[in-house]
């Protein structure tokens, strides 16, 4: 299983951005598709998730301002951005939940992670 993410960049604050991570190779199911975000010096923390029945959590942080959302027929996961400010500076890294078969259990796969750089 590859995850593969896209749409890191620069934005200025107040700017907005666009994630996207697309689930590849041998997938049976998805059930959950996160982005968790690190900034220097930091832990790797939760930014948001959406569950197979489109449940989402979100971190206090970014609540009303990120908005995540995945297409279940293409296995993928995006993250819109807005109002973004200089301490969403992180390299986001997607995570996806995924059955490779039928009856197996699920397993967390990462990207390789994706660069948001918020100047003020």
């Amino acid at each position: 299983v590859q995850l593969q993410a896209s749409g890191g960049g620069l934005v200025q604050a107040g700017g907005s951005l666009r994630l996207s991570c697309v689930a590849s190779g041998s997938v049976f199911r998805v059930n959950s598709m996160g982005w968790y975000r690190q900034a220097p010096g930091t832990q790797r923390e939760l930014v948001a998730i959406i569950r197979s029945g489109a449940k989402t959590n979100y971190a206090d942080s970014v609540k009303d301002r990120f908005t995540i959302s995945r297409d279940n027929a293409k296995n993928t996961v995006s993250l819109q951005m807005n109002s973004l400010k200089p301490e969403d500076t992180a390299v986001y890294y997607c995570n996806a939940n995924v059955q490779r078969r039928r009856y197996s259990e699920g397993m967390d796969y990462w990207g390789k992670g994706t660069l948001v750089t918020v100047s003020s």
